[in-house]
């Protein structure tokens, strides 16, 4: 089949050394390593945009989880989208666009089946955000974990971020009665009441989490998406109605903590409300992609969501997009664009 010159050799990031509390730069390394050719079935992708989550923090760390840990001196991996330069598989040619999980390189060879092609009449990096992981942890958190229904009152924290803006947005074009949403900073504050659509918003470092949601959600609370943990949880807690639901989505206040986490001090409350709290990952989720893809896409097209990224430019600079996402660095999604 087809296929454009490939390079001998191209860059990939490997974890150098497990981080201890917050990772620094010299937890990584920059390599060269050789582009292999596709064998049979297989597709070499030239990645465009890559991915940098919270959830690979946890990867950085050797112990069990739900997805094994990155390896020492190896390259990692990650959500990325590229065009294919040489394929031995049948449906994909050289230009295809498609989304896959070979991310943290320049260059992906990967079996095709682990290949999505995907429409490049829009972004493509929005594959990696609202039409990706992204979009679909916050469609599917708020709607089926959290069981969101019209005219319930909704607390995101993390709300600036990429799942956060997203579960604002659905929550407020599914009929939310109230939207409110934490984030780091006033402009990010600014940003979820102008931009995003919430109906509130609060700056978490300017005072107790507790009693600014309280302020802004006097009646309480019917959904918390938690992307955060902590103290926001806690607030939580104290600020759900009856039988009110709490989507433990992400936990980016202890990721970084050397001692012992801070968990609720008043889970008791629970019993009494009859609250759920209920962890989630996306990938319990797949059974909803066509109707994600089709609502959040119809939205998407009609203009109806805002999208907001923070793209860091060059693929030298993955690691630098990485540790400020993980210190709130970013408004929206936090992607790198390879070739800056």
């Amino acid at each position: 089949m087809a296929q454009q010159t490939l390079p001998a050799t191209g860059r990939e990031w490997h974890l150098a050394a497990r981080p201890s509390g917050w990772p620094t730069p010299e937890d990584f390394a920059l390599v060269e390593a050789p582009v292999s050719a596709p064998g049979a079935g297989q597709i070499v992708v030239r990645n465009e945009f890559l991915s940098v989550d919270p959830y690979m923090r946890g990867r950085m760390n050797d112990v069990k989880s739900y997805v094994p840990p990155f390896r020492l001196g190896a390259v990692m991996d990650g959500g990325a989208v590229g065009r294919v330069v040489a394929s031995e598989a049948e449906g994909f040619a050289v230009g295809d666009a498609v989304l896959h999980g070979l991310g943290w390189r320049e260059y992906a060879t990967l079996d095709a089946a682990k290949a999505v092609k995907v429409d490049d009449s829009l972004p493509l990096q929005a594959y990696l955000g609202v039409l990706g992981m992204t979009g679909l942890t916050a469609y599917a958190g708020l709607l089926e974990v959290g069981s969101f229904k019209e005219g319930e009152a909704v607390f995101v924290s993390g709300a600036a971020g990429a799942v956060g803006s997203m579960v604002g947005q659905i929550a407020k074009l599914r009929g939310a009665s109230l939207v409110v949403g934490s984030a780091g900073s006033p402009e990010k504050v600014r940003k979820l009441v102008d931009e995003f659509g919430f109906d509130a918003a609060f700056d978490y470092k300017a005072g107790p989490v507790a009693e600014q949601l309280a302020k802004a959600a006097p009646e309480g609370i019917d959904v918390y998406f938690d992307n955060v943990g902590g103290e926001h949880l806690e607030a939580a807690i104290g600020a759900l109605t009856l039988r009110g639901r709490a989507v433990l989505c992400g936990a980016i206040a202890q990721y970084n903590e050397a001692g012992a986490p801070v968990g609720p001090r008043n889970l008791a409350l629970a019993i009494g409300k009859r609250l759920r709290l209920e962890g989630m990952l996306v990938g319990d989720h797949y059974a909803l992609q066509p109707a994600f893809a089709a609502e959040v896409g119809g939205w998407l097209r009609e203009g109806r969501l805002h999208v907001e990224e923070t793209v860091v430019d060059g693929f030298e600079h993955s690691v630098d997009a990485f540790i400020g996402m993980l210190r709130g660095a970013n408004t929206g999604k936090m992607l790198v664009r390879v070739e800056g």
